[in-house]
């Protein structure tokens, strides 16, 4: 080169490319597999947080829309302060939790999910006949569970947004505080987003009756989705 100056060649520019290449290959499988794993222990620990929301709000009598003493179960935005509480119309028209039980994230309540760290949430509560109901699509109260009902049972999903690319596994957890999971691939499941939602009784023992949640819990055996639930360590 002139004046003495030296620079790589076009060889050693393709040999450093290549380097780069196999790093990239090595590395961004293994970036994604970790915020995979990430996502579903955040998920984890948030049906949990949920559990222990949910039992506390129900100690404390935060709803009791039959008024007999016995307070019951509630809806994310019932939980995190975003609507007022189930009255004795069974509507949203009490009081405002103050403080919430359930972090501010749940107020932002979409098409009856709240969606957080790569992963969709839904709440069900059940009516007269144990059917699950989801929570309004803006959130709260659409059609009004069942108030004894609603002293005993619960039950809750998380499922990825993105099915391989923000989680693999499904999540469940009800009244009775177990986390269970299932890998999403047997059956009916490949949850995945909105389109692709767990039914209110998919993770029950098969078969369900008309999407009741107040049946035994499938574990370690196949459910009503066709996939095999497992506990959670």
């Amino acid at each position: 080169m002139r004046n003495g100056q030296k620079g790589f060649t076009l060889i050693e520019l393709m040999i450093v490319v290549a380097i780069i290449a196999i790093i990239a290959s090595i590395a961004i499988p293994n970036l994604l597999s970790a915020r995979l794993n990430a996502n579903e222990t955040a998920a984890i620990a948030t049906l949990r947080n949920i559990s222990s929301a949910q039992a506390q709000f129900q100690a404390g009598a935060k709803i009791d829309v039959d008024e007999d003493g016995s307070g019951e179960f509630g809806y994310f935005a019932e939980l995190s302060g975003a609507v007022a509480v189930r009255d004795s119309s069974g509507i949203n028209g009490g009081q405002v939790v103050d403080p919430p039980v359930l972090s501010a994230a749940f107020r932002n309540v979409n098409t009856s999910v709240v969606t957080r760290s790569g992963y969709v949430f839904q709440m069900y509560l059940p009516d007269d006949d144990g059917v699950g109901l989801a929570e309004a699509a803006d959130g709260g109260t659409g059609t009004a569970p069942n108030s004894d009902n609603c002293e005993t049972t619960w039950c809750c999903y998380a499922w990825p947004a993105n099915y391989q690319t923000s989680g693999n596994r499904v999540f469940f957890v009800n009244q009775q505080g177990d986390v269970i999971q299932s890998n999403n691939q047997g059956g009916n499941q490949n949850y995945s987003g909105t389109a692709a939602a767990p039914e209110a009784d998919a993770a029950f023992l098969s078969p369900s009756t008309d999407d009741s949640i107040m049946g035994v819990v499938a574990v370690n055996t196949t459910a009503t989705d066709g996939g095999r639930w497992l506990a959670v360590n």
